[in-house]
């Protein structure tokens, strides 16, 4: 039996998120409008809310791209993959407005389904790192003192802190400076 209506358009999902990055960008996550996202992206409102019910989802699915954009793969040197690891969160972090990135977190406060879902979303990639960081541990090639789930809120966090709180840059030196306060110095 064929399906019923019209085929998915493949590239709505796209043009959704761009806009939904534009208009959050434009007039923050209080602001943003499904009737000017729908507007932006060519589509109708019907189909943002098929496919995302509320503004909150929708949210949901750009803070997703986000953390995908981030790579972690384990090559087994710990300082190269958490330098690696945390320039990339530093990168998806300098791509967007500093405005966004806090009107995002704000977000995840006030809304219970906004900040159910970028715990979710961080939980999973918290454990892989976490996880990656514990054998390394094992191996003997980072220091045992410290449990590994605080070893990732301590890389991960001082890049928000920075962002938010100081405004310093976050420059490839201070990435590489904080795996090595992480860490300690390396081994001969």
């Amino acid at each position: 039996m064929a399906g019923r209506g019209r085929p998915r358009d493949a590239g709505v999902e796209g043009r959704v998120l761009a806009a939904a990055m534009s208009e959050m960008r434009a007039r923050g996550y209080d602001g943003m409008s499904i009737e000017r996202i729908a507007e932006r992206a060519g589509v109708a409102k019907s189909t943002l809310y098929r496919r995302w019910p509320s503004k909150a989802e929708l949210v949901m699915s750009m803070i997703a791209g986000l953390t995908d954009a981030v790579a972690f793969d384990p090559t087994g040197d710990p300082r190269h993959d958490l330098t690696e690891f945390v320039a990339g969160i530093a990168a998806a972090l300098d791509s967007i407005p500093t405005a966004l990135v806090a009107d995002l977190v704000a977000a995840a406060a006030r809304e219970p389904r906004v900040g159910e879902g970028v715990r979710a979303l961080w939980a999973g990639r918290h454990a892989v790192v976490a996880t990656a960081i514990g054998r390394f541990q094992d191996e003997g090639l980072m220091p045992v003192h410290a449990d590994p789930r605080v070893v990732v809120d301590q890389l991960v966090g001082a890049l928000y802190y920075r962002l938010l709180i100081t405004g310093e840059p976050i420059d490839p030196a201070y990435v590489r400076a904080l795996v090595h306060s992480t860490l300690g110095p390396e081994q001969s």
